[in-house]
């Protein structure tokens, strides 16, 4: 992943802004960047997560307002990470078979939930891929590798991340959004113990997948596929939250 800025040039922007906000919060910039740095391939180098993270902070803090109802670490943290994820897609180091087959598995957990009116269990959604139990899994840890921002994602288009957008005259603006938050709650709420368990250490605990597996007693690997699996049965059970909300 290349940038077209260097870190020094950010450096002295913050410098010449003189913004106090921008100095007090610098260091979160790192430490959602090492934060990041524990899902992503090795590839993708420190460095270059801080570049586009010190531009997400001089964004934050030119764009912040307290009428927002946020602090500004919140609002800063919030740019700060889609500064990075941008760039990390920008870099494209995720063959299209991974996404194809993200949203073929997705797919197959809707299809077979749909059919037993239950939880798709591995083997039944390995079937209706016509795949091995193993290679399931293979595809799993593969769809996670480039996907690690699913649940940031879902949203109610399914694929971009839910965004803050600017006041109108509109008074069914924000209803939407939050409807669907209510209604991915209740998603992640249904999923299986272990998946939800999973969720919850990896984005509220923000314990990472090596982590987490110590405190599940499973292989980082196998951690690496339960969380993939979630964000896809999460993905399959909303992706009709369009038309179901239609009335709104």
């Amino acid at each position: 992943m290349a940038l077209t800025k260097n870190l020094g040039m950010y450096q002295r922007a913050v410098e010449s802004s003189g913004s106090r906000l921008v100095e007090e919060h610098a260091p979160l910039v790192k430490k959602i960047a090492l934060h990041l740095m524990a899902r992503l391939p090795a590839s993708v180098q420190l460095d270059d997560l801080m570049q586009a993270g010190m531009i997400g902070l001089l964004e934050a803090a030119q764009r912040y307002s307290s009428a927002k109802g946020a602090t500004f670490e919140t609002y800063a943290g919030i740019r700060i990470r889609g500064a990075m994820v941008d760039e990390i897609r920008k870099g494209d180091w995720v063959p299209r078979s991974v996404h194809r087959n993200a949203r073929r598995i997705s797919q197959a957990i809707k299809v077979v939930e749909d059919r037993f009116g239950r939880e798709a269990q591995d083997q039944e959604v390995a079937e209706e891929l016509g795949v091995s139990l193993q290679e399931y899994h293979s595809s799993l840890s593969d769809a996670n590798s480039g996907r690690l921002f699913s649940l940031d994602e879902l949203n109610e288009s399914g694929e971009l991340p839910i965004e803050e957008v600017d006041a109108s005259d509109n008074p069914l603006d924000g209803i939407t959004s939050d409807a669907f938050r209510r209604s991915l709650a209740e998603a992640i709420e249904e999923l299986p113990e272990r998946e939800k368990l999973v969720l919850s250490l990896y984005y509220q605990e923000e314990l990472n997948l090596k982590e987490i597996g110590a405190v599940l007693g499973v292989s980082e690997s196998r951690v690496s596929q339960i969380h993939s699996q979630a964000a896809l049965r999460l993905k399959g059970r909303l992706s009709g939250w369009q038309q179901e909300s239609g009335a709104l």
